[in-house]
């Protein structure tokens, strides 16, 4: 039934940048879950959604995020909130990534903001997307889940119909259109969770 298992990046390959957002407002004494406030707000058309379909520069985006933050009560600038969102690589899933890879085609679907030259994908990031067969990346593309357009446009890149996929995110809110095209859905709240559920569907060992 399944031919691809198709992934998103940060939160789910790698640590979630949530716990650095939270990390630096603790740091600033700024209140819990503000930025994810920012990035909530107005999401569709704000600062981050514009970045992440390269609409704007990140000079444009900097400015642009301190304004949707000041607005709502805190100063943050939007350079600062870029630095936090590189985690670290989780071991489990790049190597359940290589298990899958030999019986299934892999792609990830992630929403990204262009990079400068100041801002290089760290080696062992660029390591892990080599991996996958095909890599769709927002800020290329135009589109940013949960933009369904998005998930049909992996689908043709791997010549695969949508209920022929697994999909696994860690926001409910990109799962819902994935789902609702056919695909199998996992949020993932932690690795190991993630991964059984993955290796039920699948019906291969991945742990």
């Amino acid at each position: 039934m399944y031919k691809a298992v198709l992934w998103d990046f940060g939160g789910v390959i790698t640590s979630s940048p949530f716990e650095a957002f939270n990390r630096y407002e603790l740091a600033q004494r700024i209140p819990k879950d503000f930025i994810r406030k920012v990035n909530s707000t107005n999401p569709d058309n704000n600062a981050w959604a514009k970045l992440e379909s390269n609409e704007i520069t990140l000079q444009e985006f900097d400015a642009a995020f301190a304004s949707e933050a000041k607005a709502l009560g805190q100063n943050v600038r939007g350079q600062d909130v870029l630095a936090l969102l590189s985690g670290s690589i989780r071991p489990e899933m790049v190597k359940a990534l290589k298990l899958i890879k030999s019986k299934f085609k892999i792609a990830c679907i992630t929403n990204n903001v262009k990079s400068n030259s100041d801002h290089k994908p760290q080696q062992s990031i660029t390591e892990v997307l080599s991996i996958f067969d095909h890599v769709i990346e927002s800020s290329k593309v135009g589109i940013r889940k949960p933009d369904p357009q998005i998930y049909l446009l992996a689908c043709k890149t791997l010549e695969i119909e949508p209920n022929e996929a697994v999909f696994l995110d860690d926001l409910g809110i990109n799962l819902k259109p994935a789902r609702a095209l056919g695909m199998t859905t996992i949020k993932v709240t932690d690795a190991s969770t993630a991964l059984s559920e993955l290796s039920s569907i699948l019906e291969m060992d991945l742990l």
